[in-house]
């Protein structure tokens, strides 16, 4: 009986946050250890179902680059990455659009259907969601790159959201699973950094959480102990002292940047524990890091 009990408190525990949170808007980015674990794959897709019953409006954005090498490497095409980004040539591209598009995202959507959703799966092209154009890499951001290494071919970044799209969805009870494909106004296909994709994404609906699932616990200290909450230039200080450095930096920026654009709280959280989204949402401790601005509640 007293198992029982604790069940239900856990339901009471989580009863406030289902009321914050009603139709409320969630983008949650998924890639790393939860998109490679059949496991923690399926405990993600059981998360964003709850969500969706509980009525939250989760909105996923995943990348899928391992995916994208392994496809490469079959076909004995080697990858160059300048600054964590693929130099994508037309031929890479077109095998970035058919591993994201055409197998990761469905692999997604019938996952999150089989669990009971109703999942719909989206590239940036559909609709117009999302309007890119070509990145370029400023000569300061080149750094130490060879000279020749420049232009990054098909890359891009984003443009503009037609957040239509997603609010159409929405409403109609689906839940949106986006892969980071965008058009350009020449009509031309780029690759998107998903992160990038998720925050711009979180601000062009006004978002209460922008989610990462990442494969650490969070932004961690000096000593290696994870910080659970951090203001906005206290995030910033963390950055500029080299506390965190080399993959965090580009996804606290994309936090930083979401929380620019409106988005409530950002955070960064351990994909590798399983339903760490509900218990990021749910629960009174939390999971991982989250990042807000002066005046934000939650």
């Amino acid at each position: 009986m007293q198992r029982l009990i604790e069940k239900a408190q856990m339901l009471i525990e989580a009863l406030p946050y289902i009321r914050k949170f009603y139709r409320k808007t969630m983008v949650i980015k998924l890639g790393g250890a939860t998109m490679a674990d059949e496991d923690l794959k399926e405990g993600f897709a059981m998360d964003i179902v709850l969500m969706k019953y509980v009525g939250l409006n989760p909105v996923v954005v995943h990348g899928g680059g391992p995916q994208i090498g392994q496809v490469l490497q079959k076909m004995g095409k080697n990858s160059t990455f300048v600054q964590g980004l693929r130099v994508t040539d037309e031929e890479t591209m077109d095998v970035v659009e058919m591993v994201l598009v055409g197998k990761v995202n469905k692999e997604i959507v019938g996952l999150i259907n089989r669990c009971g959703g109703k999942a719909v799966g989206l590239s940036g092209k559909d609709g117009g969601l999302i309007r890119a154009k070509k990145l370029r890499l400023s000569p300061q951001e080149q750094g130490e790159t060879p000279s020749e290494i420049v232009d990054l071919g098909m890359v891009g970044e984003v443009d503009g959201i037609n957040s239509d799209v997603i609010k159409t969805l929405d409403d109609g009870d689906f839940i949106p699973i986006i892969a980071p494909v965008g058009v350009g106004n020449d009509g031309k296909t780029y690759n998107i950094n998903a992160d990038l994709v998720a925050g711009k994404l979180a601000a062009a609906l006004l978002a209460e959480k922008l989610i990462l699932l990442t494969d650490v616990p969070g932004v961690l200290n000096k000593g290696g102990d994870l910080i659970p909450s951090l203001k906005v230039e206290e995030a910033k200080e963390l950055i500029s002292r080299g506390v965190v450095s080399e993959g965090m930096i580009p996804k606290i920026n994309c936090c930083l940047d979401a929380l620019v654009g409106g988005v409530a709280k950002a955070h960064i959280i351990d994909g590798r524990v399983k339903h760490a989204l509900i218990l990021e949402i749910f629960t009174d401790g939390g999971v991982g890091t989250e990042i807000w601005a002066e005046g934000s509640t939650d």
